[in-house]
């Protein structure tokens, strides 16, 4: 498309979402969970087909060289496509919030004043690699109300047009508008720049992707933005803990899935476990082909560890985000330590604690300056699906609007609403 063509057309997707969001707002909670029930049940008749598609994608990602991680996120099995047709399942089951009125309170003039909760209206959803989020956010669009326009990334093309078109019936087929639910059509960047410019037609911004992207969405987007940048999570271990567990727990934050923006990429370990806890962690992502970049503390215990990949940690090493089977790894003189670290090199996604000392637990919640903070559990579970949110559009480290892992509530807003018999001010 030529630049004329392109700005046409961006406005013709916001002119439509915003026609439709109309409608998709005063839907009937039984019509928006026929669609979410009309959606699961075609992601999982159509399994076969949806992998063959995005079998081309994964071949033509792998052939243009790109990176294992991204290649990893693009693929689309049985297993995800289960997983996106239960967060259908999920969302149609819970109550639908959308103009339910919260607060009311009677004022001394005779007035009652509450809020109700509405939808946003149209959001834009901006991402990479991972075609679910094609489904995620379609679904969740439906639940709340909201008209959505997606733009995936150019490698998933043949996956997101796929997953779109069975999106399409399923609002065809509970009577919902047909651009409730829009994909961009196009590779071409300069969509983004269009959608991101915006206000007449788009209400917010979601990017989801590489830090590149969000930054270039958050630097030059004149519509609100719920984002986040990196996710550098952290899991301590402190003194006194369950070492048993917390072997288990730092091994699934980390090697579970390297490719996630919840699994952790720093541990901390307190001084007084590290001699017991280190070696056998250690063993385990040796075992894995873990990388290990350490202070000098964690260096000297590491090194009996037969097989261990070992490096000294640089600074940068404390901030990195790597999606990789690499963690930075650091002993510390106990909470306090802990809790300043993770305050000044976390990207304040999700950090966890592993420990048998409510108190430090107690403190650990309130301290750690992060969307999701966790008492003895992997930094794995920071997400929607895990969250009983049904699906998420994403996670954000904004702390305005919403924060965390988005669900339906994040797509909403509240107004306010008075309720009279009349009454005048004087």
């Amino acid at each position: 498309m030529n630049a004329l063509n392109i700005v046409e057309y961006t406005q013709l997707l916001g002119s439509q979402a915003k026609a439709a969001s109309a409608l998709m707002a005063r839907a009937p909670a039984a019509i928006k969970n026929k669609a979410l029930l009309a959606l699961a049940r075609r992601l999982r008749e159509q399994s076969q087909a949806l992998q063959q598609d995005n079998a081309q994608d994964v071949q033509r990602a792998q052939a243009a060289g790109l990176a294992e991680p991204l290649v990893d996120r693009l693929r689309l099995g049985p297993k995800a496509i289960e997983t996106c047709a239960q967060g259908c399942e999920q969302l149609a089951a819970m109550p639908d919030i959308i103009g339910e009125i919260m607060g009311m309170k009677q004022q001394p003039s005779g007035i009652r004043v509450g809020q109700m909760r509405v939808p946003i209206g149209v959001f834009g959803m901006i991402y990479e690699s991972r075609p679910n989020v094609t489904i995620e956010a379609a679904s969740l669009s439906i639940k709340s109300g909201n008209a959505a326009i997606l733009r995936g990334g150019s490698e998933a093309m043949a996956s997101n047009q796929a997953l779109a078109r069975l999106v399409s019936e399923a609002l065809a087929e509970a009577g919902l508008p047909e651009h409730g639910v829009q994909l961009v059509g196009t590779t071409d960047r300069a969509v983004v720049g269009q959608l991101i410019a915006m206000p007449q037609f788009v209400d917010v911004i979601i990017p989801r992707g590489g830090k590149g992207l969000i930054e270039r969405i958050a630097a030059e987007a004149r519509v609100p933005v719920i984002k986040h940048l990196d996710g550098n999570c952290h899991t301590y271990v402190d003194d006194p803990c369950d070492i048993a567990m917390a072997v288990q727990v730092a091994d699934n934050a980390k090697t579970q899935k390297y490719s996630p923006c919840n699994a952790s990429e720093g541990l901390l370990v307190a001084r007084g476990v590290a001699q017991e806890f280190l070696p056998q962690i250690g063993a385990i992502y040796a075992a894995k082909g873990v990388q290990m970049r350490c202070d000098a503390q964690a260096l000297a215990i590491l090194r009996a560890v037969p097989g261990a990949d070992l490096a000294e940690a640089s600074e940068q090493d404390w901030s990195e985000e790597y999606l990789a089977p690499i963690i930075s790894i650091k002993v510390v003189d106990g909470l306090q330590e802990a809790i300043a670290h993770i305050n000044h090199y976390s990207s304040h996604h999700t950090d966890a604690i592993l420990t048998r000392d409510h108190m430090h637990a107690q403190r650990f919640l309130r301290e750690v300056d992060s969307a999701s903070v966790m008492v003895n559990a992997s930094t794995r579970f920071a997400d929607g699906f895990e969250y009983g949110l049904g699906a998420e559009i994403g996670i954000s480290t904004d702390k305005f609007h919403a924060r965390g892992p988005v669900g339906i509530e994040g797509l909403t807003s509240l107004k306010w609403v008075v309720l009279g018999q009349g009454e005048v001010r004087g």
